[in-house]
């Protein structure tokens, strides 16, 4: 977890199962309305999954969608969610979740959409990583699609209102450098005023994300698309 961004994960889940690391592998209420909506449309789909059922699915079972599978699905994510932590199941998911063709887990997808390590991403691009999610095959996180663009800005924007972003130190930072030598040529002084404006803000933000973070709790020994 120590090569992926906080920003990728608290994206992911808000974006997938803003309630993980609250629930036990299942939303009851998410599949309640999942399943009404099945009804509605007269077919059987039943979406809702949480970020466990993914992972059993895309480990363990078919793409097929049928009550079997589901079953099963069901069986697997009980194990899961009994034997393994929730950092781990959301580091093993990120690991092996796709985000597009032949582009599997989070590494590759910020080197291959961004050019740049998992550890290295920033918020927006994070929440335009986890905006593509339940369909990375069509989508891109590059892309300039109105459903791309509106999705990850949502989930960047619930990011800023629950205090894991602050959008005056990521502007700060992206012009950190350029900046920085500009300051440093011009007025040593001012430089050293941006440097300190910055430390500020790396300490609140640190301290905004433990404060917004559950604390996971392991169960004894414990170590994807959406339907």
């Amino acid at each position: 977890m120590s090569q992926i961004s906080p920003y990728v994960v608290k994206a992911v889940i808000i974006a997938e199962d803003d309630k993980f690391w609250n629930h036990e592998g299942f939303d009851f209420e998410a599949m309640q309305k999942a399943v009404e909506k099945d009804i509605k449309k007269r077919k059987f789909k039943v979406g809702g999954s949480t970020i466990s059922q993914q992972l059993a699915k895309n480990l363990y079972l078919s793409p097929s969608k049928n009550p079997i599978r589901k079953v099963k699905e069901a069986i697997l994510t009980w194990r899961i969610e009994e034997h393994l932590s929730k950092k781990r199941i959301i580091e093993i998911y990120l690991n092996i979740a796709e985000w597009g063709d032949g582009v599997f887990g989070i590494e590759m997808a910020a080197r291959t959409h961004f050019g740049k390590s998992a550890a290295a991403l920033n918020a927006q691009e994070a929440a335009r990583l986890a905006a593509v999610l339940p369909n990375p095959l069509k989508f891109n996180p590059n892309a300039t699609s109105r459903y791309v663009s509106g999705r990850a800005e949502r989930i960047y924007q619930i990011m800023v209102r629950r205090g894991i972003v602050i959008p005056e130190y990521e502007d700060v930072m992206k012009n950190e450098t350029d900046l920085g030598v500009q300051l440093e040529k011009q007025d040593p002084e001012a430089m050293k005023k941006l440097e300190n404006q910055v430390n500020t803000w790396r300490k609140e933000a640190a301290e905004a994300s433990r404060k917004t973070e559950l604390p996971v709790q392991e169960k004894g020994s414990r170590e994807s698309d959406r339907d």
